[in-house]
């Protein structure tokens, strides 16, 4: 019987080499060439002793964003067991995430693990929290808009289009149609306490937003991104002081549904190899840096920029 090959990866560097296949796959693996398209590739070094004997260089290939570019290489054919392989041959500046190759076929390869250090263009997406509201200087997205096209005024964008109010399924529904003029090579989706809140008359016990809701629409932005071979990061959400949220403009918030949510949202993420930023840590605790108990003052803003740059910047 013929071994089932369900993975398509592609690859431009080492993985191609027959000795590296041989000591990974235990001989070649079926390959085909392929492109991909909006990517150019850069040098990164390596330290990791075991990778280099393998490889034989200490310094390896890493994809990184560029518009009209395209990087030359193969689509390898891999089994459950060769993927896994793969994996644990790449050292931790690599994760495996989804592109779309220039066929329009979709498949893994490996990307650089900090999503925005290769990035040129992204976009940001969200509700009032993403949309910066309680910071004159525009929140956390501001803060990262201001570095991100600082360190490349002419070739790096950033564009925020966070509607206060929003949950994740509006988001699902308003951002596809946005992306296409915009170009973006990385999308961040703010998954915000919105999925969580109950109008404050429903009962106690009336559950939040439910987990298929919250998977649907991830997937559909998932979808979206990846028609734009754009690579998805979804950040938050972010901790609340329950204390002052008890009716908030007509909404009820509690920690215990936005544990749950965060819970869905990192759940969700690990198992479709997405990018996820978590935002509860840097406040938690800190309801000096929360305006209203929900959304973040300038110094809380500042705090979840800092974690966000030293994750993913």
């Amino acid at each position: 019987m013929t071994e089932s090959r369900p993975h398509a990866l592609f690859s431009f560097g080492t993985l191609l080499d027959a000795p590296v296949q041989h000591a990974l796959f235990g001989g070649a693996v079926p390959s085909a060439t392929a492109s991909l398209t909006g990517y150019t590739t850069r040098p990164l070094p390596i330290t990791d002793p075991s990778v280099i004997a393998t490889s034989g260089l200490d310094v390896h290939l890493t994809l990184e964003r560029r518009i009209g570019a395209e990087v030359a290489g193969s689509v390898l054919r891999l089994t459950d067991r060769d993927l896994a392989a793969a994996d644990a041959y790449e050292v931790d500046d690599y994760v495996r995430r989804r592109v779309l190759l220039s066929s329009g076929e979709s498949a893994w390869a490996y990307l650089d693990a900090r999503p925005l250090r290769s990035a040129a263009r992204i976009v940001v997406a969200g509700d009032s929290i993403a949309y910066g509201r309680c910071d004159p200087q525009g929140g956390w997205a501001g803060h990262l808009a201001a570095a991100h096209i600082a360190a490349d005024e002419p070739g790096h964008r950033v564009f925020n289009l966070a509607v206060p109010g929003s949950t994740l399924r509006d988001v699902a529904e308003q951002l596809p149609p946005l992306l296409g003029p915009r170009l973006p090579d990385t999308v961040l989706v703010a998954a915000g306490i919105n999925d969580s809140a109950l109008p404050v008359t429903a009962a106690a016990t009336t559950p939040a937003t439910g987990a298929a809701d919250v998977t649907d629409s991830l997937d559909r932005l998932a979808a979206a991104a990846r028609h734009h071979n754009a690579r998805l990061v979804v950040v938050g959400p972010a901790w609340i002081d329950e204390t002052r949220t008890g009716d908030y403009e007509g909404l009820r918030f509690t920690r215990e549904r936005a544990l749950a949510l965060r819970e869905r949202v990192r759940t969700w993420c690990a198992d479709r190899f997405v990018d996820h930023v978590d935002l509860w840590e840097p406040l938690r605790d800190r309801p000096d840096l929360l305006v209203d108990g929900l959304h973040p003052s300038p110094e809380g803003h500042k705090a979840l920029s800092v974690h966000i740059d030293a994750l993913i910047g």
